[in-house]
């Protein structure tokens, strides 16, 4: 279930409000053997969070499916930045080697015990995840405030965060966007599609920006440049997923203006934050965060409240 972007803040006592986490959405599963771990495009994580996994495993419930985020921290903040050094490693040793501890923060039960609960109210599926799993790290709860969305709105904003998810109390579960789920952003960011990108210029290694875009009515739209929030390692790496996806004619339906530009099949999605869309309907100030293993590139669309 995924939540519609809104820039109208509000309290209500049929809402609750939820920390929105910068992380990777997950579903995680258990039929009385093994658990696994899913993202959203239908992948398994299991490889790459072995420790979520383990826990997930010692659960005393042996039947369950339940939503949540997959998240690093950067401080007290969660981080999808310290989240992508663990991504895509499957190997054990190298994933200590990063030093980097993943937390699974539960908000919402599906499944229990071969019941299906997902057309329950949210908040007698809330009670209900409180009794099935055992929260202890790295597996914790999500929590909520009930109420009082615009007070805790400002807070998370003062501390940084993301943003809150509000979610309608007594709404059911089912897969797609839904307005009974809601995003108040503290911060604007979203998903594009890579659909190229420019020569480096000077000493810069890799490539000089990526051009990105979103889908429109099957179209790709051109959305702009990206030259800032790359390190070497992530040039070097990017440059060579690219190469892998070239072709000899722009996937934009507009026309790119753009020196020493190489085509891509778009396929590869990253995340960008920025300050605002212009009026011509270009980035203002974007910047590189990562790469979404997670989302489907036919599946990203320009964010609109």
């Amino acid at each position: 279930m995924l939540a519609t972007l809104t820039e109208r803040r509000f309290s209500d006592p049929g809402w609750i409000f939820e920390p929105k986490l910068d992380g990777v959405r997950a579903l995680a599963m258990r039929d009385g053997g093994r658990a696994e771990l899913w993202s959203r495009n239908q992948k398994s994580l299991d490889a790459s969070y072995p420790e979520i996994i383990a826990a997930l495993q010692a659960q005393e419930s042996p039947r369950f499916v339940v939503d949540g985020e997959l998240v690093a921290f950067d401080g007290d903040r969660t981080s999808f930045a310290m989240l992508q050094q663990r991504m895509q490693l499957t190997d054990t040793d190298r994933i200590e080697a990063t030093g980097v501890p993943v937390y699974f923060y539960v908000f919402d039960l599906l499944f229990h015990d071969g019941d299906e609960v997902s057309a329950l109210p949210l908040r007698r599926r809330k009670r209900l995840l409180g009794d099935v799993l055992d929260f202890t790290d790295p597996i914790r709860l999500s929590t909520h405030r009930n109420t009082d969305g615009e007070a805790y709105y400002e807070y998370a904003c003062a501390h940084r965060w993301e943003g809150l998810i509000a979610k309608r109390a007594d709404g059911r579960y089912h897969g797609g966007r839904s307005r009974d789920w809601l995003k108040f952003k503290c911060v604007r960011d979203q998903e594009f599609v890579v659909g190229g990108y420019t020569d480096p210029e000077g000493s810069r290694n890799g490539f000089g920006a990526l051009l990105v875009g979103y889908f429109h009515e099957g179209a790709l739209r051109y959305a702009g440049k990206v030259g800032t929030g790359y390190d070497e390692r992530t040039l070097r790496s990017l440059r060579s997923r690219l190469d892998a996806l070239g072709r000899s004619s722009s996937p934009f339906a507009e026309r790119v203006r753009a020196r020493g530009t190489h085509w891509v099949e778009p396929e590869l999605v990253v995340e960008i934050g920025f300050t605002e869309w212009t009026t011509d309907g270009k980035l203002r100030h974007p910047r590189y965060t990562g790469v979404r293993e997670d989302k489907k590139a036919a599946d990203v669309v320009r964010e609109t409240r």
